[in-house]
Order: C-alpha cells, then sequence, then structure tokens
C-alpha cells in the first residue's frame, strides 16, 4: 500500500472534477484528481457545452484554443412537436461572445481540460484509479482510498470532493441521503451517419405518439438518442432491431436507410435516466458536486454545464480556506447554499417538462405544442429570452479563483 497527500483529492474525472482541479491548481492549492478509467474515451455522454461554460473558458484565456477542437455551433434550438416546428431559443440575441452551443465529444472536452490543467505544477491526475473507502479521522474525513494498477493507495488531505457521478461512490460511502424525483424515461443512444449535405438547421428533437427521437450532430455521423418508457428498452429489444430502426425513419425519414449502420443491439447503449439530490451536499472534509450532488435529466442537455458551475462556484469560495490547509463545513456549506437555487430551479423545469410532455407522448398521446412554445415561436424576441434562461443557467458563476 502506497499513501500520498495533497491539499484537495477529487474522485472523478468528469466535467465537475476536471474543471475543480484545473481551477484549484491555477489558484495554488495541490490537488490530486482520480480516474478510475483509462482514458476520457467513453461516447453517448453529455457534450452539450452551453454558453455559460463557453464564457468560463473564455473568462480563463482558453476559448480560441478550444474552439480549434472538433466541434459543431447550434445558434438556434429547433424541435418538431407532432406537425408543428418550433423555435425554441435563438442564442444569437444573446448580449455574450459566445452566442451558440458548441456540440463535442465529452472526451474532446475532458482532454483539452486535462491537458491545460497539467501545465500547472500543483495539477496530478491519476488515471485508474477508483475510489474504495474514506479515511477519518474522528468524525471528519481526512482522505480516501483507490484501487490502481499498483496496488492499493492511500491519498490523505483536508478536502474530499466527489464528483464521481449519478452512481456516486463518495457519496454512498459518505452516507448522505438521496432525493429521487423520478424520471418517466431511459434513453437508447446510437450512432447514425450523417451526410454533407444535411441541414444543419434541422429540429435537434423530434416528438410524434409514441416516441421521441434526439438527433446531435457530430461530424460525419449523429449521436442519436431514442427516448422510451421507464425499463422499456427490454421490451423494445424483444420486438427486434427491424422494428427499432423502422421506428426511427418514421420519426425522421432522412434517416431512412442510414439505420443499416445498426448491425445488433451491441450498436446501441442503454442510458437509465434519474433526476435526483442531495439533501446535504456535504460533511466535515467532503463535499459532493455535480451529479454525484445531483442527477440530472438529459431535458435541455445542462448536466455538463451544471457540474461546470459548481466547479467555478467551489473554488471560488473554497481556493483561500484551502491555500490555508483549513477547510470547515461552513465553507462547505457555502458551496451548498451557492449552488443548490440553481439546481432546484432546473431541476422543476426539467421534471414539468417529463411529467406535462415526454411521459404522456411516451404514453402513446399525440404530441402537441403548447400555446407558450408556439407563442416563443412566433416572437423572435421571447426567443432571445429563453436563450439566456437555456445558455446560461439560472445563475452564472464567473470565475473569481486567481492565477496564482
Amino acid at each position: 500500500m502506497s499513501e500520498l497527500a495533497t491539499g484537495c483529492c477529487i474522485a472523478g474525472g468528469g466535467p465537475a472534477g476536471m474543471m475543480l482541479g484545473y481551477l484549484l491548481a491555477r489558484a495554488g492549492v495541490d490537488v490530486v484528481v482520480l480516474e478510475k478509467h483509462a482514458d476520457f474515451l467513453r461516447d453517448f455522454r453529455g457534450d452539450t457545452v452551453h454558453p455559460s461554460t463557453l464564457e468560463v473558458m473564455r473568462e480563463l484565456g482558453l476559448l480560441d484554443e478550444f474552439l480549434k477542437r472538433p466541434h459543431h455551433e447550434v445558434r438556434r434550438l429547433t424541435a418538431q412537436i407532432g406537425d408543428d416546428i418550433i423555435h425554441a431559443a435563438d442564442f444569437g440575441r444573446l448580449s455574450i461572445p459566445t452566442k451558440f452551443i458548441a456540440l463535442m465529444p465529452q472526451w474532446d472536452f475532458l482532454d483539452f481540460l486535462s491537458e491545460k490543467a497539467k501545465a500547472f505544477k500543483g495539477f496530478h491526475l491519476r488515471m485508474q484509479a477508483e475510489a474504495t473507502g474514506l479515511v477519518r479521522d474522528g468524525d471528519r474525513v481526512a482522505g480516501l482510498t483507490a484501487r490502481t494498477p499498483d496496488g492499493e493507495l492511500t491519498i490523505r488531505a483536508p478536502l474530499v470532493v466527489g464528483c464521481d457521478g449519478r452512481t456516486s461512490t463518495v457519496r454512498a460511502l459518505a452516507g448522505l441521503r438521496v432525493e429521487d424525483l423520478g424520471a418517466p424515461m431511459d434513453v437508447l443512444w446510437m450512432r447514425l451517419p450523417r451526410r454533407p449535405e444535411d441541414d444543419d438547421g434541422a429540429p435537434l428533437g423530434r416528438a410524434i405518439a409514441g416516441g421521441i427521437l434526439v438527433m446531435i450532430p457530430r461530424g460525419d455521423y449523429f449521436q442519436c438518442g431514442f427516448v422510451v418508457r421507464k425499463g422499456g428498452a427490454d421490451e423494445i429489444k424483444a420486438r427486434g432491431l427491424d422494428l427499432f430502426k423502422r421506428s426511427i425513419e418514421a420519426m425522421a425519414p432522412m434517416l431512412r436507410g442510414r439505420t443499416d449502420a445498426l448491425k445488433s443491439w451491441d450498436d446501441v447503449k442503454l442510458l437509465t435516466v434519474s433526476v435526483d439530490r442531495l439533501k446535504s451536499w456535504c460533511a466535515p472534509g467532503l463535499l459532493c458536486i455535480g451529479d454525484a450532488a445531483h442527477a440530472m435529466s438529459p431535458v435541455g442537455g445542462v448536466g455538463i454545464n451544471l457540474a461546470i458551475q459548481d466547479a467555478v462556484a467551489s473554488a471560488n469560495l473554497l481556493y483561500a480556506p484551502l491555500r490555508a490547509g483549513q477547510v470547515s463545513l461552513d465553507d462547505l456549506q457555502a458551496v451548498q447554499k451557492r449552488r443548490e437555487w440553481p439546481t432546484k430551479v432546473t431541476q422543476a423545469v426539467q421534471v414539468f417538462i417529463q411529467k406535462r410532455a415526454i411521459a404522456p407522448t411516451l404514453a402513446g398521446a399525440s404530441p402537441k405544442a403548447p400555446w407558450p412554445a408556439k407563442l416563443i415561436s412566433a416572437l423572435p424576441p421571447l426567443q432571445g429570452l429563453t436563450a439566456r434562461a437555456a445558455g446560461m443557467g439560472a445563475r452564472f458563476e464567473k470565475v473569481r479563483s486567481p492565477a496564482a
């Protein structure tokens, strides 16, 4: 067994963990980030980088280089609901330089952040290191243990941050209570070919009676999400792959013939959707942020961006106590106080959409665009307001942690 000490130990190398690690190392805090996988190459993860995250990258002086990575820019959100085409948000109306959503595979986003973070001598990324236990000093968390290819590793730190996702090991080990808000659906993800002649302004989401399809452009392919009722994936598979392909083509006729790219069910991955949040995000010496604190629905693609905002707020509030080597429970509760309200607002909107629009559609009801959606679609200035709400979130966090 080996042992090391650091100023902050972060479990999970996803968007929240990598951004927090970057910001703390930038502020002069020695930080270790643990990622249980050997790389970031896992598909069908959130890749909708909203203007709020792009603004953070701009504040850090990273935006221009970041946007050299392959990505697709969405300047207007459009959806098809039944027979109606709804223009839901126009990011060109935002009063910030980054007037679009950047669709970028999450592994490119994480690779970029890790590359930039490694420029700071206090940043240490340990791949293939999975958190397995908490180190305690009385009633305080004082570090964690991790499984690595070289054996068990013990890391001692004044603060452990759980950024290890919706099935967080850290929050389970800490015994933090989870409030389940419910989700009526799961998502079957797959890749289907995209052609140069495809319309960039085509609807990202399509809803017809009994089905919802999301099509996210990624270079030469679409990342497609076929929304099914909660627990219904096995029933879909039992009907056969051919019927599944025809269902996709019925929702998006432009994909006719392209579904032949699905050779077997191995080409289709299940995302089990959950919407929940912790009652308390922290305990002495421990904090959870991102999906570990609040699992988000895929509605709106906000999860990665809310996690980034959590990381920025955490760095803003904690860099000084961490540099001093003493982080109080009050310091950690200040992070929850700052981020809990925007989390609740966002989840309330997601749950409302799930109950009022998604669940009835999946049950077979013929979807109809509600009158507020039609009003927004008909009045372009309102599309600027929805772009502000969707793109910047309920509370935008400016970077206030310094560059040491």
